[in-house]
């Protein structure tokens, strides 16, 4: 099993996570995180991390998010691994709550 990074990160992306990951599986997008599934070693310490609540263990993603898990495992091979916290973008709180927000996803 592995985690996937839900919708809830889209256009917030803090990376709280990043910092707590043992094995740096996670990659960045422009305005989205994903974990390689290939990397992650299901060690939950991301999940407490994530101030919006967008990770899940694979098994728990919610059936309305269910796209994310094959969409982290593809993004994870073309975006470049983050290894260090960065500053979220400027109106990322503005954007926690926002649903429906794949449409905004940046490749």
């Amino acid at each position: 099993m592995t985690y996937v990074v839900t919708e809830t990160c889209i256009r917030c992306k803090y990376t709280d996570c990043v910092d707590v990951c043992p094995v740096d599986c996670f990659r960045e997008g422009p305005n989205f995180l994903v974990i390689d599934p290939d990397e992650c070693i299901d060690c939950t310490l991301c999940v407490a991390e994530c101030p919006v609540e967008a990770i899940y263990a694979e098994d728990d993603v919610p059936d309305d998010q269910r796209q994310f898990t094959a969409l982290n495992a593809e993004l994870s091979k073309l975006w470049k691994p983050i290894i260090e916290r960065k500053p979220a973008p400027p109106d990322a709180d503005e954007w926690k709550d926002v649903p429906g927000k794949l449409r905004h996803l940046q490749r």
